[in-house]
Formats: structure tokens, sequence, C-alpha cells
């Protein structure tokens, strides 16, 4: 099989009589995930920028770990609920359009929080723009992509695109730290906004809405989908984008799959982005370790995430997803309940054994758990994971806030660390108690009780 699979000749408009296209080697979805994988790069560097500046506002303005982790819990939420919205939004104005508009609004949102001197501002900067801007840029976007631009090797460039968000740690984290050492806190917000920024210009000149655009197909795909005649009178009809996430909504709450994905996926927020991508950094440092340090390992988090998602979406191509969520939630649990005995002024071999093994799990629960949205969902899979992935934002935020607040209550995280490993306890059993879906009946009407 070629890279490239263009429209067969006799599939096309009589009145399409100029010659067949050379066909170029490398297939134009290869150029897009490209793009996507830069976009959600550049978006990473927001998430990686809250555990950092924990220390920083605290000891600048004396605000509590409570008040910045609220901050951050907006943020979550927000990027949660953004994200069937941004799905919808880019079926009707492009990719491309809400891409770009995302990354500007996460720009400004970064640039103008070097002016604060209030929680609210905060809450208003970093919660609400970046919150936005972020959403739209969540893993949504990613099951858009992959299900618009590729047949073959949908679950392995998913987990590609997934660990973009590590990678993106991997990249920013050392070098805000090191920012906020040197020169304060407002350097690297001002570093992350102008990456942000930077990418534009690439999404606008490169970034395509379908392969139908260029006259492919997807990659994998040899034969071109039978042709529906349009309908005016339907078209004329069409819902609004907005109304249609929401009716996708009620539907899908409507079957029993959809709660037992969000719930494990509001738990997979709470374990990663909530407790461990916010307050890792603050809770090494309760017990001495620099700042600079404790970055560089969750940095080195990143970098096995890569390598687990990757994996985890080839796996996804060929075992049982469902199977695959659940050990994924047990082994994450496992090393949260060893993590409180791990922590120590210095790097020990055995905090470098935990990241090493919590990085290969860090989001390797998403390939399968977007291939299980699109087996029950189908083509309305990119938005009704929106909505999954809303739950898992608002996991994160709880998790985020609670956790600081636990923090600030007990002087010690150890009791959010413990919590969180009996929450992938019920998220390992939600995945497996998730069956087959049944030939019959459609998804849409699916029982509670299927």
């Amino acid at each position: 099989m070629t890279d490239q699979q263009t429209v067969p000749a006799a599939t096309r408009p009589a009145s399409a009589s100029a010659p067949v296209p050379r066909t170029p080697r490398l297939h134009y979805a290869w150029i897009v995930a490209g793009v996507c994988l830069l976009v959600l790069l550049g978006a990473a560097g927001f998430r990686s920028t809250p555990a950092l500046l924990m220390e920083p506002l605290n000891t600048e303005f004396g605000w509590s770990h409570g008040v910045i982790s609220a901050a951050v819990s907006v943020n979550m939420v927000l990027n949660g609920l953004t994200a069937p919205f941004a799905a919808a939004l880019m079926d009707r104005f492009g990719i491309r359009r809400v891409a770009a508009v995302a990354l500007t609004m996460m720009a400004v949102g970064a640039g103008a929080t070097v002016y604060m001197d209030a929680p609210w501002q905060m809450m208003l900067c970093w919660g609400v723009l970046v919150g936005i801007g972020s959403g739209s840029m969540a893993l949504a976007f990613t099951a858009t992509i992959t299900g618009r631009w590729f047949l073959a090797r949908r679950g392995l460039v998913t987990g590609v695109l997934t660990a973009a968000s590590a990678a993106g740690n991997l990249v920013f984290l050392p070098i805000l730290a090191w920012l906020i050492s040197a020169y304060g806190w407002r350097s690297a917000s001002l570093t992350v906004g102008l990456c942000s920024l930077a990418v534009v210009p690439i999404v606008l000149m490169l970034l395509r809405e379908r392969p139908a655009d260029l006259g492919l197909l997807p990659y994998g795909q040899t034969e071109p989908d039978p042709e529906q005649p349009a309908d005016p009178a339907t078209e004329a009809a069409a819902e609004p984008k907005g109304l249609r996430a929401l009716r996708l909504l009620r539907q899908a709450a409507g079957t029993r799959p959809f709660w037992l994905l969000a719930g494990s996926f509001a738990i997979c927020g709470a374990t990663t982005n909530g407790l461990v991508g916010t307050h890792f950094i603050p809770a090494a440092g309760d017990h001495g370790m620099v700042e600079t340090t404790a970055a560089s390992l969750l940095a080195l988090v990143g970098v096995f995430d890569v390598v687990g998602t990757v994996f985890s979406g080839w796996l996804t191509d060929r075992w049982d997803s469902r199977k695959l969520l659940g050990v994924y939630y047990l082994l994450r649990g496992a090393s949260l309940l060893f993590l409180p005995a791990l922590f120590a002024r210095t790097v020990h071999p055995s905090m470098v054994i935990f990241i090493v093994f919590y990085g290969l799990d860090w989001v390797a629960t998403v390939p399968p758990t977007i291939a299980l949205c699109r087996e029950w969902f189908g083509e309305d899979a990119p938005i009704v994971f929106g909505w999954v992935f809303c739950g898992h934002q608002v996991g994160a935020a709880l998790v985020a806030f609670g956790a600081g607040m636990v923090r600030d209550q007990l002087g010690s995280y150890d009791a959010a660390w413990y919590g969180a490993g009996a929450l992938c306890v019920i998220a390992a059993s939600c995945a497996l108690l998730l069956r087959a879906k049944p030939t019959v009946p459609p998804v849409a009407t699916v029982p509670l009780t299927a």
C-alpha cells in the first residue's frame, strides 16, 4: 500500500477532465499530524506552569495553596467544558480557525498574568482565558484529527499526538524552572505566551481540514465512501453546532458506556493533571527538594510518557481496550500508594523507579478511551469524547483544589496520594465493567442497562 491514496477517477464528477494528479510519496495526513503535534506541544507549556508558580506566588503575594489551586481548578473545568463545543465549532468553522484563535487566546491570557496582583485576576487570566483556549486544543482536537485523516494507524497516531502533551512538559518544565529561579515567575508566563503565539502562522499555512480538500482519501482508506445525495430541506434545518453538542450529550448520557468512560476518565484526570501535575513540585519542596530538581523529575515523567503513550496506541490497534484500561489504572494506583515514602531532599533510586513506572502510565489511558468512544458512538465520537474529556478535567479540578486544601489543613499531601491510589481501583473497575458494543441496537438508543 502506498502512503498516498487518491480518489479513483471513476468516482469523480464527469466534469472533472483534468489529468490525475501525481501521487506524492508522503500522504498529507502525516503533515497535518505534525502540525497538530506542534500545536499540542506549545499548549502543553501552559499545563506545565501552575506547578512551578505555586511557591513563587505564595512568596510574593501570600496566596495559600488552596487559593492558587482554585484558579488552576477553574482552568481545568473550563478546559473540559470547552472541549465538546470546540469539536462542534471545528465542524462549523474549521480546525484551522479554531486552533489559531485558541492559541492566540492562551497567549493573551498568559501575557496578562504578569500584571496581576489579586487572586481574581489570576482566575480571569489563567482560569478563564487560558482555560477556554487550552480546552479548544484538548484531546477532542486529537480525536477530530485522527478521525478525519487516518483509517490505518489511527491508534498509533492518537498515541503520538497524546504524547505531545508530555513532550511539552519535557521541553518546558526545566526551562521554565530555570527562568523562574533566574528572572522570576513573570518571565515564565511571557515565554509560554510567546511560544504559543509563534505556532499560529504555522497552523494557518499548513493545517488542512479534510483529505477531500486535497483530493485525497484518509490514510489507509482504499475506496471512497458512497456519496449521499444532499437534501436541501435537511441542510436548511440543520441544528446549530452548539445545540448538536448538547444533543449528543443528552443521547450519550442515556447509555451506560458513557458513564463508565466518563467516570474512569475523571479519575484519570484526578490522578494525573489534578494531583501529580499540579502538586508534585510543591510536595517535593515540602521535603526539602529544590524546585529545579523536582521540575526535572516531572519532566522525566514526560520522557517516559511519550514512550508509554505511543506504545499504548500501538497496543490499542491490537488488544482489547477495556483490559488495557483496567491494567493501566491498577498499575497507576499501586505506584501512587508508594509515593509518599519516596520523597526526600535528594533524588534516590526508588524515586527514579517511580518516575519511570508512573511516566509510562501517565496518559497511556487516552488511546484506548478514544477507541472505545469510536466503537460506541461512531461518527459522533469526537464530540462525545469531548464530554468524556470534560469529566477528565472536572476530576482534575476537584483534586487540584482538594489536594491544595489538604496541604493547607494537614501540612502534608500524604492523604491526597493515598486517596488517589484508591480512586484508581474504582477506575479500573469501570473499565472492566464496560462490555463490547452489541451489533444492535444502534448506539444512540442503547439503554442505561446495556
